[in-house]
């Protein structure tokens, strides 16, 4: 990997205390985050299915740490069409140029979001269909063996939802006893037990709705495949990665969870972005 470069602090003593530690709960909520330097990126980061905002915390303290701006937003996990309106709500209270990064599903939605501000987008050991694909497509186990993923370990249960029909939905979430084993192999088994406690489910429709045109056609991207997943394959990553990410994907020995298990090398990949837009 190349070198990563570590910016002047001296150079964001300007930026909001809020923007350093914002979680974004909605547009109506964000304030305008504007940087002291209009060429650095803020970097938006995007969790996926069966996970929160807070599986980013590692990763956002190592970038902020670096001098970075960072929003981590609560990704509603309804379906691309609407969980990139959400997003696309956060972007507009954000001033001057974006990092979008994606884990797992997280992928999908930044796929599907397209906004000026926007100079680069990370995949880390997630979904980047093309148009018409959808994310359980994409698990084929034909193309692409090995996910883990299915009954009994993915269970459903019906939950209220106002974007349901007639205020509810059928939603995944990946039961207990397997939570660990294939989500997050190579963490404690005290830190599987907290992400399992912030597990997010999400609606059926989120892996059956078809992507619309791709925002990597037209921005720069990177992807970190996680080698050892066993959510989403890593021939499945790498098929995604070869479309979306040509020259800029990285590889590295990890579970679906490489931003708990090894935040360091996933915030020197979005790093890595962040400098191509500086």
């Amino acid at each position: 990997m190349s070198s990563i470069h570590v910016p002047n602090p001296r150079r964001r003593r300007s930026l909001s205390i809020l923007a350093a530690t914002l979680v974004a709960v909605g547009p109506a909520v964000v304030p305008a985050i504007a940087t002291a330097d209009p060429g650095e990126p803020t970097l938006v980061l995007v969790h996926g299915a069966f996970a929160d905002a807070t599986s980013w915390d590692a990763v956002a303290a190592e970038l902020r740490g670096r001098g970075y701006p960072v929003v981590v937003v609560n990704n509603p996990l309804r379906g691309p069409r609407n969980d990139a309106a959400a997003l696309q709500g956060v972007l507009d209270g954000i001033n001057g140029p974006v990092v979008l990064v994606g884990h797992s599903y997280g992928g999908a939605v930044i796929t599907n979001t397209h906004n000026p501000k926007v100079k680069a987008n990370v995949y880390i050991a997630a979904f980047a269909p093309a148009q018409g694909e959808f994310v359980q497509g994409l698990l084929d186990p034909i193309r692409f063996p090995g996910s883990q993923l299915l009954p009994p370990a993915l269970q459903v249960r019906v939950v209220d939802d106002p974007t349901g029909v007639a205020g509810r939905n059928v939603d995944g979430y990946i039961d207990a006893p397997y939570f660990r084993t294939i989500f997050a192999q190579d963490v404690s088994i005290e830190t599987a037990a907290d992400m399992y406690a912030h597990q997010l489910s999400a609606a059926l429709n989120a892996n059956l709705e078809p992507s619309g045109s791709p925002s990597w056609a037209t921005t720069p991207s990177w992807y970190l495949v996680s080698g050892e997943d066993r959510v989403i394959p890593a021939a499945a990553q790498r098929f995604m990665a070869s479309r979306a990410a040509a020259g800029t994907t990285r590889e590295i020995s990890s579970s679906h969870a490489s931003l708990v298990s090894q935040p360091v090398t996933v915030a020197e990949t979005i790093v890595e972005a962040a400098n191509s837009v500086r």
